[in-house]
């Protein structure tokens, strides 16, 4: 083996440019199809990360109707059957394997009636929120103070709002003290949170900035005690629970949706509470962008067929120029085995460098990819061996034949030609 392997380097070397020529095929098909493969894995990484977010691991479990979100306005929207989620219910939820944390809150998104001064913030969204919210979802005091018992106990109207919120309301001035009106009830800010993990996701085009951005113009978040002073009494709450890890969210969501949905009226069946599965999410997105590039895939493997048959008809022609040399083998006494393998041997070597080649190409044309469009790109090492080894198999395939007719040459007839 290690003789033939030397003798197909040799073969190799000495007709270089013919060899290059025919492993052009084999390189641009092995390298298009790593460039591909890599960007199908760096853009999968990149949706999985850009809805995961930060890593901490939440889960939203919300009330939906009809395949969507359920969203109140006003007492009016306040759906029956629906209480508000009690400690034991929390309890329960927390007693999960999968769960490490749970908080509940109330909300309203791009709210009406909050002003601060003369000016309609009708962009921000307001929480009601529990003691263990800002620990749940990871957020953090940057300024000011958190929520204390009394907060709750005695309905203060206070608020802290979060970082966009500071940027967008006050750029330039400190907004501790400062007043806000919600349904001309006022407000005052006594802290600024801002996420412990904060993460940007990766906008790159059209579609990703309406899958990611966020158009809200910041949250303010108040004691869940004092929603009901301008909002709703018994209004239903949303739950947040934190898994344990990133492979237990789903199970995290599904079990509290579970629990939850057991302490609605039986009365009640088009509300019900939903776990919003970001992983679901970004594998659906996952299986849609790797089956446009499947297809991509396809058409470069064209390129290794078309490699293929040009190995084919180098080893053809190889055949015939050494037919006096497979002659003399075979009169020598070389077996159809030794001229078989010999010819196998080095159509596998042509192809196997044509494939290190491709790899180390497509790897190249990855990174510009990356450089030029902005395209995430993440490179597979099991994708690389893949390559190296099927290009290997090409080259055994498609030098079959050649090596066939080489070990059945007659060795008189064989020594005859020039």
């Amino acid at each position: 083996m290690l003789e033939n392997i030397r003798l197909s380097f040799q073969g190799i070397w000495s007709h270089k440019m013919r060899s290059f020529l025919t492993m052009l095929g084999i390189i641009i098909g092995i390298a298009s199809i790593i460039s591909i493969v890599s960007t199908i894995k760096g853009t999968n990484e990149e949706i999985k990360n850009n809805l995961v977010g930060s890593g901490n691991n939440t889960v939203d479990v919300v009330l939906y109707q009809s395949g969507y979100e359920y969203t109140i306005y006003s007492a009016t929207d306040i759906p029956y059957g629906i209480r508000e989620v009690s400690d034991e219910v929390c309890d329960k939820i927390l007693a999960l394997d999968s769960v490490e944390n749970v908080t509940r809150y109330n909300t309203r998104q791009n709210s009406d009636g909050v002003f601060y001064q003369n000016t309609a913030l009708s962009s921000v969204e307001v929480q009601g929120i529990d003691t263990s919210y800002f620990e749940t979802v990871g957020y953090t005091i940057r300024t000011g103070r958190n929520f204390i018992d009394d907060d709750y106990k005695k309905f203060r109207k206070v608020l802290i709002i979060d970082s966009t919120a500071k940027s967008t309301l006050f750029p330039n001035d400190n907004a501790i003290g400062k007043t806000i009106e919600i349904n001309k009830v006022p407000f005052t800010i006594i802290g600024v949170v801002e996420k412990v993990n904060k993460f940007t996701p990766t906008i790159s085009n059209v579609e990703d900035y309406y899958s990611y951005a966020n158009e809200s113009s910041g949250i303010l978040f108040m004691p869940k005690a004092s929603w009901p002073i301008v909002y709703c009494y018994d209004e239903p709450e949303n739950v947040i629970v934190k898994a344990t890890s990133v492979d237990e969210m789903e199970d995290a969501g599904r079990k509290t949706a579970d629990i939850l949905n057991k302490t609605i009226s039986s009365a009640q069946t088009e509300v019900k509470y939903k776990a919003d599965d970001v992983l679901e999410r970004a594998q659906k997105l996952q299986d849609l962008s790797s089956s446009t590039n499947n297809q991509l895939i396809w058409i470069a493997s064209i390129s290794l067929l078309v490699g293929g048959i040009g190995v084919m008809n180098i080893m053809l022609v190889s055949v015939t120029e050494r037919t006096s040399e497979i002659g003399l083998k075979k009169a020598i006494g070389a077996p159809k085995g030794t001229i078989l393998g010999q010819f196998l041997t080095e159509a596998a070597v042509l192809t196997s460098i044509g494939g290190i080649i491709g790899v180390a190409a497509g790897i190249g044309m990855a990174q510009v990819i990356n450089k030029v469009s902005g395209v995430a790109v993440s490179i597979s090492v099991p994708a690389s061996v893949i390559a190296v080894v099927f290009s290997m198999l090409i080259g055994i395939i498609f030098g079959l034949l050649p090596s066939v007719k080489a070990s059945n040459l007659d060795p008189i007839e064989a020594l005859r030609r020039e």
